[in-house]
């Protein structure tokens, strides 16, 4: 082998940190090439790698001949007989050559081959190293921009930020370190290409992992994400462990570590929320209200209908709608955001529309008749608020029903709570002088002492 070779080939293992098979098997490839080159076939040869003393030896197949007319393919009788004493004319036999005896032209074949070999070897273990980190977060320098994309310095290679990955309108510059999302790393014709991105919702889980040991360590658990790339985010936190507070703890003191994922993202506003396995429940935290008067589930739409007091119904729905959008996101639930007066007159709209169209409703509710009952509740006296002689929970227990509304009740069939809990608003409408929020309240009264959950 030349010397040019050999030097190319320490300077390579100097500058990579591949492992050493893959070198020897980078230069066999190299001397089978020249070899190839040299004889015009490779059937035959044998190369051979010491791999702790580097020694290379190389054997040929030549011709055992009294004349010899080529050098490369054969051999004198009197040389062949030196290395086995049994060769006789026209056999073949296996010939160490030296290979240093390889041509210019082999050794720049050869040359090509190794560095290529190299080249690819290489690409293979950076492919393979990002891959395994598809899902992670890596910190890149930012180096160029080019048509809108940015493109990052990742140390082994170079990781490319898309247009669309990327917050808008951003300032970043030559230098600027940033914090990616391996989003998915691709083998091209020019190597491993890391696609990068800043807007991922998974982006925000793996910066509270770094800064947060507990979410790191599984003990909060983060449950769902949902983000306005740039603008705000909503986060659903648990703990596996009663006594640590999932929202407290992902704040920090003084708010230290939720601030420092909201200054990686360039001051992108962060809501830490309490997950609950309850959806009524969780869609009241996702809102982040307070004061949410009561949340309708329906389960086969997947929706859910909150009802607010008047003076939150903005709040609630956010700017431009973002806290209720991004709350239907985290929880996956489509939801709907009334105020107290708007779900009140829907209700009384409602029912009004099952009257209409109910005959009893008609007969029940004359035209001019007040919706609301105009009977003054009073106290009920001890006689009544008695309970009855067989046993019965008495109507006078029930919320909202003193002895004039008691009476009204069992004149129109609903002698018992079992009856009143068992009746729809519809049919409590239906009662004179009951009006849409006194047969609500009365109903509810009577599925909770009866311990019903109301449908």
């Amino acid at each position: 082998m030349t010397s040019d070779l050999l030097m190319i080939i320490r300077q390579i293992m100097d500058q990579t940190e591949l492992p050493q098979e893959i070198f020897i098997e980078a230069i066999e490839a190299a001397l089978y090439s020249a070899a190839k080159r040299r004889y015009g076939s490779t059937q035959g040869v044998s190369i051979k790698i010491d791999p702790e003393t580097g020694e290379i030896r190389c054997y040929v197949p030549k011709k055992v001949v009294e004349i010899m007319y080529d050098f490369a393919k054969e051999i004198p009788v009197e040389e062949a007989l030196k290395t086995n004493p049994d060769a006789q004319i026209n056999e073949i036999i296996e010939v160490e050559v030296d290979p240093k005896e390889f041509g210019r032209i082999e050794a720049q074949t050869a040359r090509q081959i190794l560095v290529q070999k190299i080249k690819e070897a290489e690409r293979e273990q950076i492919y393979q190293e990002y891959k395994e980190r598809e899902g992670e977060i890596i910190t890149g320098v930012v180096q160029r921009i080019e048509r809108g994309n940015i493109i990052l310095d990742l140390e082994r290679t170079e990781g490319i930020l898309p247009f669309s990955e990327v917050f808008r309108p951003h300032s970043y510059r030559r230098g600027d370190m940033l914090k990616c999302f391996i989003l998915e790393v691709q083998m091209t014709a020019k190597g491993p290409q890391v696609i990068l991105s800043r807007i991922h919702p998974a982006l925000i889980h793996r910066l509270f992992e770094i800064e947060v040991s507990e979410v790191y360590d599984g003990l909060v658990q983060i449950k769902a994400i949902a983000r306005d790339t740039g603008e705000r985010a909503k986060v659903a936190v648990t703990s596996v462990d009663e006594n640590i507070d999932p929202v407290g703890t992902c704040v920090g003191v003084k708010g230290s570590r939720v601030q420092t994922v909201v200054r990686e993202l360039e001051g992108e506003k962060i809501d830490l929320v309490p997950w609950s396995p309850d959806p009524t429940t969780f869609i009241a935290n996702a809102l982040l209200q307070n004061n949410v008067l009561r949340v309708n589930i329906n389960e086969d739409a997947q929706s859910a209908e909150v009802v607010v007091p008047d003076d939150q119904l903005s709040l609630a729905i956010g700017r431009r709608g973002q806290n209720a959008r991004l709350a239907a996101k985290l929880t996956g639930w489509r939801i709907d955001i009334k105020s107290e007066s708007e779900a009140s007159a829907q209700l009384k709209e409602n029912i009004a529309d099952e009257l209409f169209q109910s005959p009893r409703g008609l007969s029940s509710h004359p035209k001019g008749e007040p919706e609301e009952s105009d009977i003054t509740l009073s106290e009920p006296s001890e006689e009544s608020s008695a309970s009855s002689t067989n046993g019965e929970i008495d109507l006078l227990e029930l919320e909202g029903v003193g002895p004039k509304i008691a009476e009204v009740l069992k004149d129109s069939g609903f002698l018992t709570v079992e009856a009143v809990a068992g009746a729809s608003l519809k049919e409590l409408l239906s009662t004179p002088g009951i009006g849409a929020k006194t047969a609500e309240k009365i109903k509810r009264s009577a599925l909770q002492t009866l311990n019903v959950s109301e449908t």
